[in-house]
Formats: structure tokens, C-alpha cells, sequence
């Protein structure tokens, strides 16, 4: 047997010009078929007029190429810590046993601001104190309570001598007394080490101070990121905030692990007391409501200081809100310190909702065109349209999926493609909005 050689001619044609082949080669009356073929060889003719003849399916998918480029590079290269295996900045499964007490470990002081936290307390506060490690410290501050939240603690400070209460002043005058707080509190902290949580919180496992003080052993690091994950809920509320907390983590844990550190959650943070006075506290930030993580690792982090620890052991959770008014006020006092970010950390927060939004708006735009100025078989040009949005779905799902088996988080599927819509569009409308935040002293 033997096998006919194919020869493939690829000819870029423009019909203004009237071209035509000599011999067997084909003319410019006869290009209904893109592809053409005579006995052993196959001709391409690619008539670049379409473009020209249709304009706003060409700017449409131009700006669809281009958003899912981005989404692409984001899930594979952004988003990677949460799928991938452990790196070198990354503190994770291989890290060491707890120190047992006769163990030389640095002692930690671990930090909570409380305000009418006295139930929270009551249910969470000995997790913090029955940590296996040898030397650390709990710091709670009382920002002025009105409920039994200074008593819940002095009852079990009676028991356990490494407890320690203080308070704020309420004559304080300033806008954010949990930064005052804070300060207070690191300022009273015997170790050279701060850990900071929230009273609503509690660690997944004993070993919560001993995997997140492990991400410490690189020479170099100050600032360890952990994650802060919510309390699973019924309900479509709770479903969102999965999302949104997991997705959120995905963009600064993985912008941590490129070296671009922009952000951290007080959930889940520790700093070394040294670095935060050094940085001079919040004395540049108090005249903000909001911003005692997110802000100060903004400030205070650079490409070479900081580390994660994304062990499930190092993993805090959280009580979630309940009400979706209680979500969208705390989603917008969070939002409200973003202007204070960074340049490049504002880069990177603004360009992957942008071109998300921008890929499900060209997708469907470039559908619709299809369906009513079609330049050739619908259903082909749809499928078209259609691959880029296939492609990215099923990549994100891999990324999730993965992200979730690794921090035990219950699996998000159909919700994924609802929240991943609106969710950009929830922010838009916080970050417009011009209303004040006097309610809000935290």
C-alpha cells in the first residue's frame, strides 16, 4: 500500500482584489467552502472580509478572547495554591509536630477583640485555651460590652492563669477602638509573637498555634496568612458566603504565594510584635472604621516577609451572618478600605471581577449576534461562542473542587455559576454606594 501525500495551501483571500489560480488551484468565483480540495491537495482559503463585514461580532470576540485569557492565567496561576502540592513558600502538610513542653518554642500571644461577645465566648474560648502548645497566651480585650463578656472571661480566667483580660477606654475618641484595641493588647503581650482571631471563632484542631507559628521557620518571614473559614449553614445565604470566602481566599493566598502579598484576615493572622510596632501600628489607619487586617498586611507585607499555612489543622471557623442585612453590611464595611489599598494591590483586586464580568457579557452578546445577524450555520457559530465559557466552567470546578477536598469544605456546584455572576455585581453596587458607616466603629 502506499500512502498519498497531502499538500495543504493556505491562501489569505480578499475577494475587492478578484484573485485568481492559475491551473488547478481554486478562483475567486468559488468560495462558498473554506476548504477545497483537488485530487492529492487540499486548499485553505481564509476570507479575511468577514471580519471587515462584520464589526461587532469581531469587537465582541476580541474582548471575549481576551477576558478568557485572563480567567485562564487566573485559575492556573493565581488560584493554584488551593489545587497544587505544597511549595516552598507554602507551609502546609509536611509541617512538624507540635512542640512538646520541654521543646525550646517561641511563645505566642494570641489576641481577641471583643465587643457583646459573651455567648461567643462562652463557647469558643476553651478551643483557644486547650492548645497543645508549651508557651502562649490568651489576650482577650473588652471593647466596651454591654453584655457579660468581661465576666464570661474573669470566670475562666479564675482557672487558667494564661488568660488575660483588658479593655478600652470608652472616653477613647477614636473612630476605630478595635485598632486601639489591638494595639493595647500587643502593647500588654509578653511573647514576641501576635496571633489574632475573633471571638466567634474556633480552631479547627489543637494544633491550630503550632501549624500557623510553623509557617515562622523560613528565615525571613513575619507575617503568616491563614484561612478563616465560616460555619456550614442551611440555607441559600450561607451557600454565598462558602463561595465567597472560598473564592476570596483562592485571590490573596495565591497572590501571597506570587510574592504579591496584598491582604490578610484577622480571623486568621499572625505578625511579629516587633514588625507591627516598627510599622507604627495603625497610627496612620485610625482615622478609619475598618481595616485592622486586611489594611495592615497591606502596609506592612512585602514579597519576601510573608508566608501561608494552609494546613486544615491551621484552618479557624466562624460563626456566619444570618440575615442577608447582616452580610451586606458587613460586605460593605469591608469594602470601604479598598480605596486605601495599593496601587498594584487595586490592579489586582479590580482586573479579574472586571474581565469576569466582561467574559459572561461578551459570551452572551456574541450568542445573541449569532442568533440574529448569523454569518454562517447558527449552531456552529454558537458552539463557538459557547467553548470558551465550557472550558473556563469546568476549570473552575477543577480548581474548587480541589481547593474544597483540601480544606474539608463542603462541595459547591450549581451554585457556582450563580455566585460567580452575581456576586461581582453585589460589589459594584457596595462599592458605589455613598452611604456612611457611623453604625460601624469596628
Amino acid at each position: 500500500m502506499h500512502a498519498k501525500m497531502c499538500k495543504v495551501h493556505c491562501y489569505m483571500f480578499n475577494s475587492d482584489a478578484a484573485l485568481q489560480f492559475n491551473g488547478d488551484k481554486p478562483s475567486a468565483d468559488n468560495m462558498q467552502s473554506p476548504i477545497q480540495s483537488n485530487q492529492n491537495k487540499v486548499y485553505v482559503i481564509m476570507n479575511w472580509d468577514i471580519f471587515l463585514l462584520h464589526p461587532y461580532h469581531t469587537a465582541v470576540g476580541c474582548i471575549l478572547i481576551i477576558a478568557f485569557l485572563y480567567q485562564v492565567y487566573f485559575y492556573f496561576m493565581i488560584a493554584r495554591p488551593l489545587r497544587s502540592k505544597p511549595k516552598a513558600r507554602l507551609a502546609t502538610d509536611n509541617v512538624p509536630e507540635a512542640p512538646s513542653a520541654g521543646v525550646d518554642a517561641p511563645g505566642v500571644s494570641v489576641i481577641i477583640c471583643a465587643r457583646n461577645e459573651g455567648e461567643n465566648l462562652s463557647h469558643y474560648l476553651l478551643s483557644l485555651l486547650n492548645q497543645d502548645y508549651p508557651l502562649y497566651e490568651v489576650i482577650v480585650v473588652d471593647d466596651g460590652s454591654g453584655d457579660d463578656t468581661s465576666i464570661v472571661v474573669e470566670r475562666q480566667m479564675a482557672h487558667d492563669s494564661r488568660l488575660h483580660l483588658t479593655f478600652v477606654p470608652k472616653e477613647a475618641r477614636v473612630r476605630s477602638t478595635k485598632k486601639l484595641g489591638i494595639t493595647l493588647a500587643a502593647k500588654a503581650a509578653q511573647y514576641d509573637y501576635l496571633l489574632l482571631t475573633d471571638a466567634d471563632c474556633r480552631p479547627a484542631s489543637s494544633q491550630w498555634i503550632s501549624r500557623m507559628m510553623s509557617g515562622f521557620d523560613k528565615e525571613g518571614v513575619e507575617i503568616v496568612l491563614g484561612y478563616g473559614a465560616y460555619f456550614e449553614r442551611r440555607g441559600v445565604l450561607n451557600q454565598m458566603i462558602q463561595y465567597d470566602t472560598l473564592f476570596n481566599s483562592l485571590h490573596y493566598l495565591g497572590c501571597a504565594l506570587a510574592h504579591r502579598p496584598y491582604m490578610g484576615v484577622g480571623r486568621n493572622l499572625a505578625y511579629k510584635k516587633e514588625l507591627f510596632f516598627r510599622s507604627g501600628t495603625f497610627s496612620d489607619q485610625m482615622h478609619l472604621r475598618s481595616g485592622d487586617d486586611d489594611l495592615l498586611v497591606n502596609k506592612i507585607a512585602t514579597r519576601n516577609n510573608t508566608a501561608v499555612v494552609l494546613d486544615y489543622e491551621a484552618t479557624t471557623w466562624s460563626v456566619p451572618k444570618s440575615t442577608w442585612r447582616e452580610w451586606w453590611l458587613q460586605k460593605r464595611r469591608h469594602l470601604s478600605v479598598s480605596p486605601h489599598y495599593k496601587a498594584r494591590a487595586k490592579w489586582h483586586l479590580a482586573i479579574e471581577p472586571l474581565t469576569r464580568f466582561l467574559f459572561y457579557s461578551a459570551t452572551i452578546a456574541l450568542i445573541t449576534l449569532f442568533i440574529l445577524m448569523p454569518i454562517g450555520p447558527i449552531w456552529q457559530w454558537s458552539l463557538i461562542g459557547l467553548s470558551p465559557f465550557a472550558f473556563r466552567l469546568l476549570l473552575q470546578w477543577a480548581v474548587l473542587h480541589r481547593a474544597e477536598r483540601r480544606l474539608k469544605h463542603k462541595p459547591i456546584w450549581i451554585g457556582v455559576i450563580i455566585w460567580d455572576i452575581l456576586l461581582p455585581v453585589f460589589t459594584a453596587v457596595l462599592m458605589m454606594s455613598r452611604k456612611t458607616y457611623k453604625q460601624y466603629r469596628w
